[in-house]
């Protein structure tokens, strides 16, 4: 190999993936220990012969040789593999090259232990007699392992026979062309066992397809297939992790007696002879087998098509709604983060609410899409109805990514033996048990969350008791209808307390919210943003939505905003409405904002530290539940939400209520009346009442309000 060819193409596929959409993560390369290494992957295609040698290299700074399938070298593309050190599986001198450069330390090397794929990845902790898999069933060879097996083999002999025979060990020297044998003297051969794991996975017509089917009249499926699935990653972006396992000390499989017993015998032994001891050689390399493909498989990186397809491969019926499948999903994301019994995407580290209202990351719509194109599921009136057959392992490695990729991720989940115990454990509960566990999980999520931020925000001088900064649940009589409430900016769910209470009295379910940044401390509030705030009015919505057959969603101030907010994304609201939304502030504090965040950027241009000016003092009127200072970068987070919202009004199409004072102080009363007119509901209603303070559910007068409002549930 020309090393200089090997560095240059390896910074031309750096350039490439850095020109691309692919994003790739490395995990454990810590852990690469120094010596002769094989690395096993669980995939093969060109993308992986091409990319891993130049990651791996970056990791030991050794050269990395791949085996390829000899398909690989069809084409063009072979003299970049040859540069890359990629050798076909049908070199008739691989094997030799293979041990004679991991005894050397000349280069490392990446075996594909499956071929092609496994589609029972179950079968990799259940083998049968001999760890042989009887029948059709394919499973992964052993070639990796026999190779390392006879690399120490010959490591261990030559080292014997330098002492007790020279002239073979010189033959053997000649026979493996070592010039230098102190790498064979002080190293050792390792296993690592590697995974990659695509999200997502599909498979799309793109640039590459297209112009391969106009160049070349007679493509191999299987270029076909890699041209369409890794043209799609390259274009429209794919996370790739990839997981260093374990080390695996080769040298631990050779201690048979049969095995020594042929390592360190006197008499001539060549390359390809057959040995007395080769039946123990193959045992115990099935057995390195199935400890490295075991370790592989347990690397796979969940993330949520793993999540859907596996629970969709599981469920014991045909048909399920589509509201009670998200719920079952969601219940899996907060089981998966274990990370003690799986490993996750990133995107599983943080709230999954979305799944269960507007999709807004689009992991459902994403799943729901593809499994309509490849006929995993039929939808109708929001009725899944599964094919039941979609799942079968029956396919061809080189069609299954395209026909049917979904199968492929189910089939991930097999060998992971707890999380496949959780999906078979979901799958088969009752809707209404299912319903109640997401409740429980929310009730959780937000206590937890209230809880952390409390401790981690707490200030002494300013901080109310946790009591007033909780959220809270008061439970209906009858589980027909129920209200989300969200409280206004600095305050807490107390703020919203009084009208709970009217709307309990009246049996009604009421959950009301606490917006991440509130109940705490200013400091807290200073580092959130519209988005904290979406997610805690979605838990609040999810919480509802699971408990009663409507929901209607209301809020005070900043809580109406963030109501009529949810009511665009989230077309099953049943009704809203909204008190003194802030579409235009006339407070002091507000009108000082932006000239405040400009003195401040400036500030941090010039790098004048503490002369930015982060918060203004509120006068509120509530002080016993309001920040008595205001977050600068809050208050102008708040006003861009507003103003973001004001172009959607129109799309808020359910039955909506606006209530506002005459006299409201803090926000302007004619551009809430000119914005309601923006609101596409048919069924809307604009109602004032003659109060000159803000907080009008609260206080003298404000039974009024609150009868409006229950009169508006109730039309609802």
């Amino acid at each position: 190999m020309n090393y200089s060819a090997y560095l240059a193409t390896g910074q031309m596929i750096a350039l490439m993936q850095n020109l691309s959409r692919i994003k790739v993560r490395l995990h454990g390369q810590e852990s690469i220990p120094t010596g002769s290494i094989i690395f096993v992957v669980n995939h093969f295609t060109r993308l992986e012969t091409l990319l891993l040698p130049y990651h791996i290299y970056t990791c030991t700074h050794v050269p990395v040789w791949s085996l390829a399938h000899h398909t690989f070298f069809e084409g063009t593309i072979s003299s970049v593999l040859a540069k890359v050190g990629a050798v076909s599986t049908r070199n008739p001198d691989r094997d030799r090259l293979i041990v004679k450069t991991l005894l050397t330390g000349e280069t490392n090397w990446i075996i594909f232990p499956e071929g092609k794929m496994v589609k029972d990845k179950e079968g990799v902790s259940r083998p049968s007699i001999f760890g042989l898999q009887r029948g059709k069933r394919r499973f992964a060879h052993t070639g990796a392992a026999n190779l390392a097996l006879r690399t120490e083999f010959y490591r261990k002999r030559l080292n014997y026979l330098l002492t007790e025979n020279p002239a073979e060990a010189e033959r053997l020297m000649n026979m493996f062309q070592i010039e230098n044998m102190m790498p064979v003297l002080t190293e050792t051969t390792w296993i690592v066992p590697i995974n990659l794991t695509y999200y997502p996975l599909r498979a799309r017509e793109n640039v590459l397809s297209t112009l391969a089917s106009h160049l070349t009249h007679n493509i191999s499926d299987r270029l076909r297939e890699e041209l369409l699935t890794e043209g799609t990653m390259f274009f429209e972006g794919v996370d790739i992790d990839i997981r260093f396992g374990q080390a695996i000390p080769v040298e631990d499989y050779l201690t048979s007696s049969r095995i020594r017993k042929d390592m360190f015998s006197l008499r001539r032994i060549d390359f390809d002879d057959r040995l007395p001891s080769l039946p123990a050689m193959r045992q115990e390399a099935t057995h390195l087998m199935h400890r490295f493909m075991d370790d592989i498989y347990s690397m796979t990186t969940i993330n949520h098509d793993h999540l859907f397809a596996s629970l969709l491969r599981t469920l014991p019926f045909s048909r399920i709604s589509e509201d009670d499948f998200r719920r079952r999903v969601f219940l899996l994301t907060d089981l998966v983060p274990d990370k003690t019994s799986v490993l996750c995407h990133q995107s599983l580290d943080f709230g999954q609410v979305a799944l269960l209202t507007d999709d807004r990351y689009h992991k459902y719509r994403e799943f729901l899409k593809l499994a309509k194109e490849t006929g995993v599921v039929r939808c109708e009136n929001g009725i899944l109805s599964r094919n039941t057959a979609s799942f079968s392992p029956g396919r061809e490695f080189h069609r299954i990514r395209i026909e049917n990729p979904l199968g492929v991720a189910a089939n991930e989940v097999r060998s992971l033996s707890c999380l496949k115990h959780r999906v078979r454990l979901l799958a088969w509960l009752p809707e209404m048990i299912v319903r109640h566990r997401v409740v429980e999980v929310i009730l959780r999520q937000a206590a937890d969350q209230f809880e952390a931020d409390y401790s981690h925000f707490y200030c002494p001088e300013e901080s109310k008791e946790r009591a007033v900064g909780a959220p809270i649940l008061l439970k209906g009589t009858s589980r027909r209808l129920g209200v989300v409430l969200v409280h206004g900016f600095l305050a807490t769910p107390r703020e919203i307390l009084e009208l709970a209470e009217y709307l309990h009295g009246k049996g009604l379910w009421v959950y009301c919210v606490r917006l991440r940044g509130h109940g705490t401390s200013p400091e807290d509030l200073a580092g959130r943003n519209g988005g904290d705030w979406i997610e805690s009015v979605d838990l609040g919505y999810a919480l509802m939505s699971a408990t009663c057959r409507k929901v209607v969603i209301g809020g005070f101030s900043l809580g109406g905003g963030l109501a009529l907010d949810c009511a665009v994304r989230i077309g099953r609201v049943a009704g809203v409405f909204a008190v003194c939304p802030p579409f235009s502030l006339k407070s002091l504090p507000s009108r000082f904002a932006p000239a405040v965040t400009t003195w401040n950027r400036a500030m941090d241009t010039l790098h004048f530290n503490g002369a930015a000016k982060e918060y203004v003092n509120n006068g509120s009127e509530r002080p016993e539940i309001n920040y008595q200072r205001v977050p600068v970068a809050a208050l102008s987070e708040l006003e861009h939400f507003m103003k973001d919202l004001e172009p959607r009004l129109a799309d808020v199409k359910v039955p909506t209520l606006i209530v506002q004072a005459d006299g409201d102080p803090l926000v302007h009363p004619e551009k809430t009346a000119l914005l309601f007119n923006r609101i596409g509901a048919e069924q809307k209603k604009y109602v004032t009442f003659d109060f000159h303070r803000h907080g009008i559910l609260a206080g003298e007068g404000s039974e009024n309000v609150h009868a409006e409002i229950a009169a508006f549930i109730g039309r609802v």
